[in-house]
């Protein structure tokens, strides 16, 4: 995987993000910060705004309130050069159910100019490339899937519960995923229930909208506007 290229730090930068679902507030005055290399492992219970924050991020679902900055500049301002940036792993795995897995993933190669046969090769899904995505299992799906994140050389990933599905091997393949995309100077933003193999990864637990804030500084890095100016609010 080629090296991105060196931006400003941090490289993202997410301020005071707030979403509303229907009357309820989600997400109220969410902020991060990360670097080239980091990542970071939203968890918290069903209904928190796990997904909901993944989908602002990639540009999916306007919030209500906040900023998203790339490098310093508004992300969200231009969507089209906003989605080049990220690689997206909502749950459904998005594969045509009529089509080969090598066709899948040529039709998703197409757009970053990648190989999907390294990226078949990356995920042990070679053996399975002529055969129609519908009769793939769950887990290979998954892993297919996680083909398209790597063939998108995008420096964000925004995956929500990727390990969903997979067996104790395909963990190991993800764990390498992980390792090369950093090191290029990538991020990974993950939703999960369960531990992920990302090292060093800050943690943002999102309480719930029916729960009071929490002031998660000590144990993440990360601070409360209300007791620290330059610093950064979970909710």
């Amino acid at each position: 995987m080629p090296a991105f290229p060196a931006l400003a730090s941090p490289l993202l930068d997410v301020e005071n993000i707030s979403v509303f679902r229907g009357e309820r507030l989600v997400l109220d005055g969410v902020g991060l910060r990360l670097d080239a290399g980091d990542a970071l492992l939203l968890t918290g219970p069903n209904g928190a705004g796990k997904s909901t924050l993944l989908r602002v991020l990639a540009g999916l679902r306007k919030p209500e309130g906040g900023h998203v900055l790339w490098a310093g500049i508004d992300a969200l301002s231009d969507r089209t050069a906003h989605a080049a940036r990220i690689a997206y792993l909502g749950h459904q795995d998005a594969l045509k159910p009529g089509l080969t897995l090598r066709e899948n993933l040529f039709l998703a190669a197409r757009a970053g100019g990648s190989d999907p046969d390294r990226a078949m090769a990356a995920l042990d899904l070679s053996g399975l490339a002529d055969l129609p995505a519908r009769l793939l299992s769950a887990g290979q799906k998954r892993r297919a899937a996680l083909a398209r994140v790597v063939l998108a050389q995008a420096p964000l990933w925004l995956l929500d519960e990727p390990s969903l599905g997979l067996d104790s091997m395909a963990i190991g393949l993800l764990e390498t995923l992980f390792q090369t995309h950093r090191e290029a100077g990538g991020i990974v933003i993950a939703t999960t229930h369960v531990p992920l193999p990302l090292p060093d990864a800050k943690t943002l637990i999102l309480p719930g909208a029916t729960e009071p804030a929490l002031d998660f500084g000590m144990e993440s890095g990360f601070n409360s506007h209300a007791d620290h100016s330059h610093a950064d609010h979970w909710a």
